[in-house]
C-alpha cells in the first residue's frame, strides 16, 4: 500500500534537497547572527530579536505574494508555454520590486511603535538603528524571491541554492568582521550584523541574475525585458494568487511576531529564550517548507498535464516524507532540549551567570513544546504548498486566519500573560494553532483532489 508513496520519495528528495539547502543557509545565518550577538549579552540578542519582528512580518507579505510566480511557472512548463513563463516572471518582477519598496517605507512609518509596546526599554535602544538597515534589505531580499520562485517553477531549485549559499558566507564573514570589531574593523555590535546582512542580500540578486542570465537553457527567459509593456491579465493573475498566499503567510510569521511581543512584555530574558528556540525551531520548519515547494511544483505539473489521479498520489508521498522527516526533529528537541540552548550564551560570563543561566532554562522548556508542533508545522506547510500548486489559495487563507488568530492567538495571550505558564503558555498557544491549520487544510486539499478525480 505505502510502495504507491514512498516510490516517489527520491524524486520528493532530489527536488526539495537545494531548496531546503537555500533557505537552511538563511536560517543559519540567522543562527551566526544570534550566537555572535548573544555574546554581546542577552539585551543585544533581545534587540535583534525585537527589530527582526517587524522585519519577519513584511518579509512574510513579500515572500507569501511571491509564490504566486511558482505554480504559474510551473503550470507553463508543463504545457510547454515558455512565453507564458516568461511573462510570469517579468511581471512578478514589477510587482516584487514595487512591494519592496512598499514595506521598507511602511517599517520606517512603524518605528515609533517599538516605545509603545512595553518593551524593555534598553532593548527598545538597541532596536532602533539596526532596524533602519535590516528593512532596506527587504528590497533586494523580495526582487531575489521573483528570481527564486521562477526558477523553481522551472523545477531548477539548484540556482537560488548558490546564490544563498554565497551569499550567507559573505553575510557571516562580515558579521565577524562588523560586529566584533576584528581585523582592525570598526567594532559595530548589532549595526555591524545588520550591514552584513544588507550586503548579502544585494549580493544574492546580482548573483542569481547572473547564473541564470549565464545558463543557455534560462538567458532568454531573464534578458530582453520590456517593462513599458505590462498585461493587465498577467499583473491580476498574480496578484489574485499573490495577495491571499501573502496573508497567509502573513498569519502564520505575526503569530510568532506576537510571541515575539508577549515574551518582551515577560522581560528580556523571556525574550532572549523565545528568540533562541524560535531560531532552532525556524530550522527545521525550513524542511518543511522546501518539502512545500515541491508540493507546489510538483501539483502545478500534473494540474498542467490535468493528470489528477498522479496529482493526489503525488502529493500524499510529499506529506508521508515530511511527517516522518519531522518525526524524527521531534524526538532531536526532545533529547537535546537542555543542551542546544547553551549555544548561544557565554557561559563562563559571571557578569551575565544568573541572567544567561535563566534563559537557558526558558528556553529549554519552549524546545519541549516545539518538539511536538514540529509535526504539526510541518504537515500545514506542505499541505499549503500543495493547495498554492492547485492553485487555490482563497479559502486555505481563511483557514489560516482562523488556525491562527481566532484559535492560537487568544491561547497564547491568556496563557502567556494571565497564569503562570508565561513563556510555555504562549508556545502552547503556538502549537495549538499550528495544529487546527494542519487539520483543516489538509481536509480542504482532500476534498479538492477528490472532486477533481472525479
Amino acid at each position: 500500500m505505502f510502495k504507491k508513496y514512498t516510490q516517489e520519495f527520491s524524486y520528493n528528495i532530489k527536488l526539495s534537497v537545494p531548496v531546503i539547502m537555500g533557505m537552511l543557509g538563511h536560517t543559519f545565518v540567522q543562527l551566526a547572527d544570534n550566537i555572535m550577538v548573544g555574546q554581546l549579552g542577552t539585551a543585544e540578542l533581545a534587540a535583534v530579536s525585537l527589530g527582526n519582528s517587524f522585519v519577519f512580518i513584511a518579509m512574510s507579505l513579500g515572500i507569501g505574494f511571491s509564490t504566486a510566480i511558482t505554480p504559474l511557472v510551473a503550470e507553463a512548463d508543463g504545457a510547454g508555454n515558455k512565453a507564458s513563463a516568461k511573462g510570469a516572471l517579468k511581471h512578478g518582477l514589477v510587482l516584487c520590486t514595487f512591494l519592496g519598496l512598499s514595506l521598507f517605507a511602511l517599517i520606517l512609518l512603524a518605528k515609533p511603535l517599538m516605545s509603545l509596546m512595553s518593551q524593555p526599554p534598553e532593548v527598545v535602544a538597541l532596536a532602533l538603528p539596526y532596524l533602519d538597515l535590516v528593512a532596506l534589505s527587504l528590497i533586494p531580499m523580495i526582487i531575489f524571491q521573483a528570481f527564486k520562485q521562477f526558477s523553481e517553477g522551472l523545477s531548477q531549485t539548484r540556482y537560488p541554492m548558490y546564490a544563498t549559499v554565497i551569499a550567507n558566507v559573505i553575510n557571516i564573514i562580515l558579521n565577524y568582521l562588523l560586529i566584533f570589531g576584528t581585523f582592525g574593523f570598526p567594532k559595530m555590535g548589532i549595526v555591524g550584523a545588520a550591514i552584513g546582512t544588507l550586503a548579502a542580500r544585494i549580493l544574492m540578486v546580482v548573483y542569481i541574475w547572473y547564473l541564470l542570465k549565464s545558463t543557455s537553457k534560462f538567458h532568454d527567459y531573464v534578458t530582453g525585458f520590456n517593462f513599458k509593456k505590462l498585461e493587465k491579465k498577467v499583473l491580476n493573475k498574480i496578484i489574485d494568487l499573490g495577495f491571499p498566499s501573502a496573508l497567509q503567510m502573513l498569519f502564520e510569521v505575526a503569530i510568532f511576531t506576537a510571541a515575539i511581543w508577549l515574551s518582551g512584555v515577560l522581560g528580556k530574558n523571556a525574550q532572549a529564550a523565545n528568540q533562541i528556540a524560535l531560531n532552532l525551531s525556524s530550522m527545521t520548519f525550513m524542511f518543511g517548507m522546501g518539502l512545500g515547494v515541491t508540493a507546489m511544483i510538483r501539483v502545478g505539473n500534473q494540474k498542467g498535464l490535468k493528470n489528477f489521479i498522479d496529482l493526489r498520489r503525488i502529493s500524499f508521498s510529499i506529506f508521508l516524507l515530511t511527517f516522518f522527516i519531522e518525526i524524527i526533529f521531534a524526538a532531536l528537541f526532545l533529547l537535546g532540549r537542555n543542551w542546544f540552548p547553551t549555544l548561544y550564551l557565554d557561559l563562563n560570563d559571571t557578569l551575565n551567570l544568573a541572567d544567561n543561566t535563566e534563559v537557558i532554562f526558558i528556553a529549554g522548556q519552549l524546545l519541549l513544546v516545539a518538539a511536538f508542533f514540529q509535526i504539526s508545522d510541518g504537515v500545514q506547510v506542505v499541505v499549503l504548498g500543495a493547495l498554492r500548486g492547485l492553485q487555490d489559495v482563497k479559502i486555505p487563507t481563511i483557514i489560516t486566519f482562523i488556525a491562527y488568530w481566532l484559535i492560537g492567538f487568544p491561547i497564547s495571550y491568556y496563557l502567556g500573560l494571565y497564569t503562570s505558564l508565561k513563556s510555555i503558555g504562549i508556545w502552547l498557544g503556538l502549537l495549538t494553532g499550528l495544529t487546527a491549520s494542519a487539520i483543516m487544510l489538509y481536509i480542504r486539499f482532500n476534498y479538492l483532489t477528490k472532486q477533481l478525480i472525479k
